[in-house]
This record gives structure tokens, sequence and C-alpha cells, in this order.
């Protein structure tokens, strides 16, 4: 769907009019409580998609679902009526899958902030598997007591078998 300011305008008109109307006059039982969260109609105005949530379980939103589809063509009509354009657009209503995606989004922070605290928690405990710093460094001279490198004849390539 192309951003276009009128259809942008548009959008914004009939998200407000579909909102006034399932507060005052939209009166069907299985309507639950619902938020028009956005609005998206076409570049040429024929379509409009009213994006909505409910608050509540799935028989909440069957029942407002059927509700919405049930009351659309007098939705639409006072669209018509209120936003004066030429051709009403037609109405699809959709269930806004945002709060459940953000809801998820949520749990997974939740656990990767507890997963983070047990591996610091058992960080201030860790202690090293050999020593402290393994690797030597230039100047470091064996002691006595350690062995001295072996030493590689001239003649002889490293990392090539032995004869």
């Amino acid at each position: 769907m192309v951003d276009h300011p009128r259809a942008r305008k548009l959008a914004e008109r009939i998200q407000v009019i579909v909102a006034q109307m399932l507060d005052t006059r939209i009166k069907d039982p299985r309507l639950g409580f619902v938020t028009v969260t956005d609005v998206r109609v076409t570049g040429d105005l024929q379509n409009a998609s009213v994006f909505y949530t409910v608050m509540g379980d799935e028989e909440a939103r069957q029942g407002t679902a059927a509700a919405l589809n049930s009351a659309k063509g007098m939705i639409r009509s006072e669209v018509g009526k209120q936003t004066g354009v030429r051709l009403t657009p037609t109405i699809e209503f959709h269930l806004d899958s945002v709060p459940e995606t953000a809801e998820k989004f949520g749990e997974l922070l939740l656990e990767a902030r507890r997963r983070d605290a047990a591996i610091a928690a058992l960080r201030e405990n860790a202690t090293y598997a050999g020593d402290e710093d393994p690797y030597k460094k230039s100047g470091d001279e064996p002691a006595d007591d350690e062995p001295a490198e072996a030493e590689v004849p001239d003649d002889v390539v490293p990392g090539s078998p032995a004869l």
C-alpha cells in the first residue's frame, strides 16, 4: 500500500469514524472491548483495511469478528456519508497481531535476562582451568627444571614429515 497523503488523511478519518461507530452506534452483544489500532487505505482509495484488537480470550475475538462483519455495511455507509468521497472504499477488518507479538517478545526478553543472570552468577565463582595466563610471553626464559624447546635442524622444513 502506497503512502499517498490523501490516502493517509482518509485512513485517519476512517479510523475516527469506525471508532465512534463502535462506541456509540453498534449495539451487537457479541462486540467485545475493541480498539481500532490502524487503518490503511490503498492509493486508489478503493479499499480500506481496518486493524483492531480485542481484550479477552479467543471466544471474545471470534464474537467480535462476527459482529464487525455483520456491521460492515452500516459502517461503510457511515464512512461514505462523513468522508464525502465519490467512491466509498470497501472495508475489511483484520485482527491486529501486534499485542500478541509484543507479549511474545516480552517473554523472550525475560528469558534472556534470566539466562544472563544465571551466567553472571556462574562467572562470579569461576576459576581458570589451568594457569591464569597460559600463553608464553617473549622474554620468558625456561626455568632450570623446565625442559628447553627441541631444536629443529636447518635443513628440515617445519610442518613437513621427517625422513
